[in-house]
């Protein structure tokens, strides 16, 4: 499995491509102009505490206020709110907690208004970002991500990760951060952090002791609402979140860009340095990766797949919908039961892919084919999950029911990647499909008629696409004849809509 993470730059945002094998599994943006990113912690003001939501409005400079749950102020706030109180006026220089004295911890089914007034000032930090009508989510439950732990001021906490199952490696991890953990703090252990020496988490340690210290140092006569510790930039927070021994290429477009991801790699993982290199080439780094193609494929209401079957993606307020069809496809050597495992296989692979590709979240329902057998659909199952396993966002699969239907939850903190794949119609009013969605569907429905036995065919297109199909070493009408061994006629028509075509057999005879 080759990884590859393609970084396009222009004056507005930066684009990120992450591709699994050639095909493109993750897309993010990053604007120039975002403000709210997921782990930036922001010295806030209480705008009123609502005892009938046990939750508080918190002004944190968006339009609208962050949502702060009772449940997300973590048993510590009363020390919390006590340090803050003490650095913003200068009484406490010592940001290292070791000498701090703790309050008692709230009572977790209290209430807001016993620990919150409004007005007050207040640590908190964007755990989903603002999405539609909605202000940022937020926690004072703090936490500095880096690359192998996670420190969690107000804490006394050591845990590992449930993805490391070896129970010795677990111990060895708990004794090594015991060894090193500073008071006050809690340490979460990250997955990559499986086999490695203490150096290395002393080291990313330190470095997040520094992150906390530069952000106390920002509270003294600080105005509200401020951001007063941000994130890495959204580059850096990928790698040191996904990156992994199966990257095999980084490639960005920008110098800058270039010199700060190859100084970062170096520094967490100094052997793969030499995979970070700068693209430099007259065509555009999304076109030569083929992820322009990908991103006009993929984003439309229906996906296509292999052996002719499809995906109908559907949004609803409340859900996402997602149809698995089988499409005009027959297997004599199958019954129908294995034809519907195998085409539920093939989308659930897909299904997984497109979740992350449009970092979908909240209630997912995926309607697959019906099969009889419980042994297929334990099958299915267990593919679905095997294809979710390395998505980052949290989330749960539950059994096929009776009917086919498989629910999934998946975390959304981010805003769902939405980009518009329908272009104007040069013939006239409205939209169409990209044409390059319609190359994918002449590609299709070739497929379909040379497994039905048709020997000699011929296409009939626009004179636009006719040339597409022609042109070029090896054009898309030869690799068809490497294929295929069938040779297509195409023949261009002027009277066609730009994206009309038609198949005709050896006799002239329009095929439906």
């Amino acid at each position: 499995m080759n990884k590859e993470l393609i970084i396009r730059s222009n004056s507005s945002a930066i684009d990120f491509a992450l591709l699994k094998d050639g095909k493109l599994i993750e897309l993010h943006k990053e604007d120039n102009d975002s403000n709210f990113s997921v782990g930036d912690i922001y010295l806030a003001k209480i705008r009123k505490a609502v005892p009938g939501l046990n939750a508080a409005f918190v002004n944190v400079g968006y339009e609208k206020d962050g949502f702060l749950h009772y449940h997300d102020l973590g048993p510590q706030i009363s020390s919390l709110m006590k340090f803050i109180k003490r650095v913003s006026t200068g009484k406490l220089r010592d940001y290292s907690l070791k000498n701090y004295s703790f309050e008692k911890d709230i009572d977790k089914d209290g209430s807001i208004t016993d620990v919150l007034k409004s007005n007050q000032s207040i640590l908190v930090q964007i755990v989903k970002e603002p999405i539609s009508t909605k202000g940022p989510r937020i926690s004072s439950e703090l936490s500095l991500a880096g690359r192998y732990i996670v420190l969690v001021p107000f804490s006394n906490r050591i845990s590992v990760s449930q993805k490391i199952e070896d129970k010795e490696e677990k111990d060895r991890l708990k004794r090594l951060v015991k060894s090193i953990k500073p008071k006050g703090f809690g340490v979460i252990v990250r997955t990559v952090a499986e086999g490695k020496k203490v150096a290395d988490l002393d080291k990313d340690l330190q470095n997040l002791m520094n992150r906390w210290t530069g952000m106390c140092k920002k509270l003294y006569k600080a105005s509200t609402p401020s951001k007063v510790l941000g994130e890495l930039n959204r580059a850096n927070s990928l790698l040191r979140d996904m990156f992994n021994e199966s990257f095999t290429s980084i490639c960005t477009d920008e110098e800058a860009l270039y010199t700060q991801i190859k100084d970062y790699v170096s520094e967490i993982s100094p052997d793969k340095e030499s995979i970070v290199k700068q693209y430099q080439s007259n065509v555009p780094i999304f076109e030569k990766f083929g992820i322009e193609r990908q991103i006009k494929t993929g984003f439309g209401k229906t996906v296509s797949m292999s052996k002719g079957a499809y995906l109908v993606i559907e949004h609803t307020e409340a859900m996402h919908v997602i149809d698995v069809n089988s499409g005009n496809r027959s297997n004599k050597a199958k019954n129908q039961e294995e034809t519907a495992l195998e085409v539920n296989l093939i989308s659930a692979t897909e299904v997984a892919r497109q979740l992350r590709l449009r970092d979908m979240g909240g209630i997912i329902v995926v309607d697959f084919i019906d099969m009889n057998k419980a042994e297929n659909r334990k099958a299915l199952y267990n593919h679905l999950r095997d294809e979710m396993s390395d998505d980052r966002a949290k989330h749960k699969i539950l059994p096929p029911t009776k009917f086919g239907l498989i629910q999934i939850t998946r975390q959304r903190v981010r805003p769902e990647m939405n980009i518009k794949t329908r272009e104007k119609n040069p013939n006239g009013d409205g939209e169409i499909e990209a044409p390059i969605v319609v190359i994918n569907k002449i590609n299709a429905d070739l497929q379909k008629l040379i497994k039905k036995g048709h020997k000699k065919l011929s296409l009939s297109a626009h004179p636009f696409v006719a040339a597409y199909l022609t042109r070029g070493i090896p054009s898309p009408r030869s690799k068809w004849f490497f294929d295929h061994k069938r040779w297509v006629k195409i023949l261009p028509r002027d009277a066609y809509t730009y994206l009309e075509y038609h198949f005709h057999d050896s006799k002239g005879e329009e095929i439906n």
